[in-house]
This record gives structure tokens, C-alpha cells and sequence, in this order.
């Protein structure tokens, strides 16, 4: 992976063992609940497309481990393109999206038949990517350009490219109030979108190297990890404005949420293990140990367990949301990352 990015000089961001050009969010699942009238530009099936499947990018071997909750178990490997980073999942449509930031494409796999069924032409070196259920958008961005790419899930196809901050790299959705929020890493900052416009409509000040980004659409609440400065910054969806800082562990990487516990799970890199963030008290309750370099989180509000990729492990630590127990370790591919999961 020879590739370059403008963004490499931020050594704070992972290990030695890998690229530090990878980066990217992890996809939340959403539980049921009502969406607001969107976009009519595309559409999905009305009912949710329950699998209970976990999707992992293993970057140094440019596939996808798809998990089944039931089992623990993989149950299919997915090839991909070259540095495989963020994954999205629309549980709607059953479809799932791989950004591969060296290709400067993005995967559409299809859940039934775990096999790639498209690839969309994005920026250069595309990271995160995040989904709206609610009007079939997803949101890709690209670290290189300074912009983020808006797919129609329906066409498969680049509608709009909207500018954001310095070498974007996160991306979570609100479906409830069709906001996008994006980190930008260089900019120390967070741009938010309005889905309906696609166009920034604030800049958020955040902590250092912005990076991962978690919604609970429940009571509107954005989480940003800042791996420079080692915390997380607590967003009010309804004022857009950071509300809490919270101290974690050493390079916290990507964010997960449980909006039915409203529990926070952050993933600290550089010292294997996650802490636990109660939503109420916006503190941490808890600080559980993985594998070796934690980065992406996924949670199945469902299940009410986390997924945890171990970067340097090739494993994922699963966590069990009642006991903060790690109750099973799945062996994956070599560099685990991105982690989005299908409840």
C-alpha cells in the first residue's frame, strides 16, 4: 500500500503494524422506530430485513468476513477492493457498503447472496460511510478531497458531492432529523449536512483529530471521538453545539451506540479496551479489555452485543451490553477494521 495521503502526518491515529492511511466509522444500527417524510429521490422496502449478521473489513487481505450473530462464526468472505476500510449497512434493503480508500470506489454487497453487486466511482481515498434507512442515501467520504460523496441506494449512483472540512474522515446519520454529520480530521471539526439540501448548514468546533462519529437518534445526541486529545465530544443534535467532553483511553478510534440502552462504546487503541459510556450521565461507567488495537464498534441493539475489531489481533472481541463481558472472540482476516452489523 504505497499510496499516500495527505493525512498520514497524523501518527497518532494507529500502530505500527498497518497503514496509517486507514481510517474510517463505523455504521450504527438503528432500532425500529418511526421516520420522518424524506427525500423522495430513492427508495427501499418498507420492512426491516432482520439477518443478525455482522460485516468486517479485513485490510490487509481487501475482503469482507461476514459473522453470524447466532453462531459466532464466519460464515462467508467477501472479496473487495484495495484497503477496504468503512462499512455501512442499510438494513432495509439488506445492502451493505465498503469503502476502499486505494481504488477510490465503494463495494454494494448484497446481504442475500453475500456477494458484490455494484461498484460506485467516489473521490480519492474514500473512508467513512454512513446510511439514511429513511430516504436510501448513504454518505461517503472522501479524505483526499475535502468532500463527501451522496449515493442514491436505488441507482447505485453519485447524486451530489458536497465540501466539507480538512481530509474528512467519520460520517453517522441521524435519520430522525435527516442530518449528516462529518469529522474532519485535520480541521479538528465536525460539518453538518442537512440531507435534504446537501449543504453544510454548521461547523462544529471538536476536539483534536476528530474521528469517529456515533448517533442516538433517540434523544438526538452525536459522539465524536477526538484521538489527538484522547475524549469524546458529546453534541446536542437540537442546537448542534458540544454540550460534554469526556475522557477515555489513549487514541480512541470509532464509536458504537446502543440507543436502546444509551450506552456509548468507544474504542481505545492504544490501550486494548473500550470504555463503556452511560448516555444519562455522558461519563464513563465501565472500561472492558479486547484484543490488540481496538478500532471499529458495532453494536446489535437487538442482541444487545458489541462488536469489536482487533487490528492487530485479526479477531473480534464480542461484548455482551448487560455484563461488559467479552463472551466470545472470533478469528477474522489479517487487519480487521471497519465493522457494521445488520441486526
Amino acid at each position: 500500500m504505497s499510496e499516500k495521503n495527505e493525512f498520514e502526518s497524523h501518527e497518532i491515529l494507529y500502530g505500527s503494524a498497518f497503514d496509517p492511511n486507514l481510517i474510517g466509522p463505523t455504521l450504527l444500527p438503528i432500532p425500529p422506530f418511526t421516520f420522518p417524510t424524506g427525500s423522495t429521490r430513492s427508495t427501499g422496502p418498507t420492512g426491516l430485513i432482520s439477518t443478525n449478521r455482522i460485516y468486517v473489513t479485513n485490510v490487509n487481505n481487501d475482503n469482507v468476513s461476514v459473522i453470524s450473530g447466532a453462531t459466532n462464526a464466519v460464515i462467508s468472505t467477501i472479496p473487495v477492493g484495495s484497503t477496504r476500510q468503512g462499512v455501512g449497512v442499510n438494513p432495509f434493503t439488506n445492502r451493505i457498503y465498503i469503502t476502499n480508500a486505494n481504488n477510490n470506489n465503494v463495494s454494494v454487497i448484497s446481504g442475500a447472496a453475500n456477494a458484490v453487486i455494484a461498484t460506485i466511482s467516489v473521490g480519492s481515498s474514500p473512508v467513512g460511510v454512513g446510511i439514511n434507512p429513511s430516504t436510501n442515501l448513504i454518505y461517503v467520504t472522501n479524505a483526499n478531497n475535502d468532500n463527501a460523496s451522496v449515493i442514491d441506494g436505488l441507482t447505485n449512483s453519485v447524486i451530489a458531492t458536497i465540501s466539507v472540512g480538512g481530509a474528512p474522515v467519520g460520517v453517522g446519520v441521524n435519520p430522525s432529523t435527516n442530518l449528516i454529520y462529518v469529522t474532519n480530521l485535520i480541521s479538528d471539526n465536525v460539518s453538518v449536512i442537512d440531507g435534504l439540501t446537501n449543504s453544510v448548514i454548521k461547523t462544529i468546533p471538536a476536539g483534536i483529530s476528530s474521528q469517529g462519529v456515533g448517533v442516538n437518534p433517540l434523544i438526538n445526541r452525536i459522539y465524536i471521538t477526538n484521538t489527538a486529545s484522547d475524549n469524546v465530544s458529546v453534541i446536542d443534535g437540537l442546537t448542534n453545539s458540544v454540550i460534554a467532553t469526556i475522557l477515555v483511553g489513549n487514541a480512541p478510534q470509532k464509536v458504537g451506540v446502543n440507543p436502546s440502552t444509551n450506552r456509548i462504546y468507544i474504542a481505545n487503541g492504544y490501550n486494548n479496551n473500550v470504555s463503556v459510556i452511560s448516555g444519562v450521565t455522558n461519563a464513563v461507567i465501565a472500561t472492558i479489555s479486547v484484543g490488540i488495537y481496538p478500532v471499529g464498534v458495532g453494536v446489535n441493539p437487538s442482541t444487545n452485543l458489541i462488536y469489536v475489531t482487533n487490528l492487530n489481533s485479526n479477531n473480534v472481541s464480542v461484548i455482551d451490553g448487560l455484563t461488559n463481558g467479552v463472551i466470545a472472540t472470533i478469528p477474522v482476516g489479517n487487519g480487521p477494521f471497519g465493522v457494521g452489523v445488520n441486526p
